[in-house]
Order: C-alpha cells, then sequence, then structure tokens
C-alpha cells in the first residue's frame, strides 16, 4: 500500500446532494488529470469487478476476496447468461482506454462540502475505455460500505449524462453500449460473488429488479 500524501478530514458526500453530478465530474477530472495510458506502467490485469477482459476460462475471472471459482459454483442461471451477454459488446469493443480509477464508490472518496478532498484506494487504477470505466462507476458511485442500497437506473443514467458533459464529449451508440455493459457487469459480478459467499441475496435482487431495463438501454445504446 502507498500514499502519496496525508490529506486529513473530509466525508463522504452527503446523500442529498447531487451525487450523481458531483461524482460523474469529479471522475471526469480525474481522467482529464491522468497520464496518457502509453507512458504508465501496464495496468494489468483489471481488478476482478472490472475484468471482464481476464483470460482465464469461463465467464467469471478469479474474485477479489473470495477463495472460490465463480464458475464452478453455476448459478442462477439468468446470472451467468446475463454476464456471459454483457460482456461480448466489452470484449468486442476497439474504443481507446483511459487511465483512471476503477472503484469509484462513495467510500473511496472524501469531500469537503461539494468540493473533492481525497480520493483512496487507487490499487483500483486501471486502463479501460473512457465509457467502460463511466459506466462501472456510474453503476457503484453511491456505495458507502455501511449502505446496501445501490445506483438505480435513474441515478446510473444521470450520471452518465454528467460525466459526457463534464467532459465536453459526444457519445454514440457505441459508446452508451458499452456503458451500460460495463455497469451490469460490476454488478453482475458482485451479486455472483455474493451468492457464491453467503453474503446475502440483496445484490442478486437489486440487480434482477433493474436487469432488464438496463439491458435494453444497453442494446439500444441510449443515454437513459
Amino acid at each position: 500500500m502507498t500514499a502519496e500524501e496525508y490529506v486529513p478530514g473530509g466525508t463522504q458526500l452527503d446523500p442529498e446532494a447531487d451525487r450523481a453530478r458531483l461524482f460523474a465530474a469529479a471522475l471526469a477530472r480525474l481522467v482529464r488529470l491522468a497520464p496518457a495510458v502509453e507512458v504508465v506502467a501496464p495496468l494489468t490485469p483489471a481488478p476482478p469487478w472490472v475484468g471482464w477482459g481476464h483470460r482465464g476460462d469461463g465467464v467469471w475471472p478469479w474474485p477479489d476476496d473470495v477463495d472460490a471459482d465463480l464458475n464452478a459454483r453455476p448459478g442462477p442461471d439468468w446470472l451467468d447468461d446475463l454476464s456471459a451477454r454483457v460482456r461480448e459488446p466489452l470484449l468486442a469493443t476497439r474504443l481507446e482506454p483511459v487511465v483512471g480509477h476503477g472503484d469509484f464508490e462513495s467510500q473511496n472518496v472524501r469531500w469537503a462540502g461539494d468540493e473533492v478532498r481525497a480520493v483512496h484506494d487507487w490499487d483500483s487504477a486501471v486502463a479501460l475505455p473512457e465509457p467502460a470505466l463511466a459506466g462501472a462507476a456510474a453503476a457503484v458511485f453511491t456505495e458507502t460500505g455501511r449502505s446496501a442500497v445501490r445506483a438505480t437506473v435513474a441515478e446510473s443514467a444521470r450520471f452518465l449524462e454528467s460525466y459526457v458533459e463534464a467532459r465536453g464529449a459526444r457519445w454514440g451508440r457505441a459508446e452508451w453500449e458499452v456503458a451500460w455493459a460495463a455497469g451490469l457487469w460490476v454488478r453482475a459480478f458482485n451479486a455472483k460473488k455474493a451468492v457464491v459467499s453467503g453474503a446475502g441475496r440483496q445484490p442478486l435482487d437489486q440487480l434482477a429488479d433493474q436487469a432488464e431495463t438496463r439491458l435494453r438501454l444497453m442494446d439500444d445504446g441510449l443515454a437513459g
């Protein structure tokens, strides 16, 4: 574990704040300030929650904190099918990677009001296509480490729209497809890991409530 500088103070962002917009703007700023992929050491392999490009057998990579082969524990069938489906556009994309933070959860960011105070967990630095980086963050940015309430589809859509605006970008169908696919992958991986480890069904049930809508947005390449 390393750290550049000790930064005291700061709290997790107030849930009453416009979290989607603020987190999206913060991630956009980090990507803008990050070095180019070609001038940093290889950021591989990616952490498993964004590890759809793993080279192992099966759909699932080896998990980060569960000593179990997720591929050897089949089911629920719809979840395994979902992960295979969303992995296809993520592996097929030719969008250029950028350097960014691959675990952009609320618990890893400290704020002073509406200003970012510090970002932790930089062992999760990754090089991913920018829509995939933003899409993964849009799916998990509400997670505090204490609350099990995960981002709604509307919150993820607002995050992505705010990110595109902050970057001054224009996304087409390919970018939106990858963004929604990446968010689904993260949520599916976390749900599978929870089922296998016996941590409970809540991540699975919350994903089941949203999966159809998120898949439709992915397949249609829509903003929200």
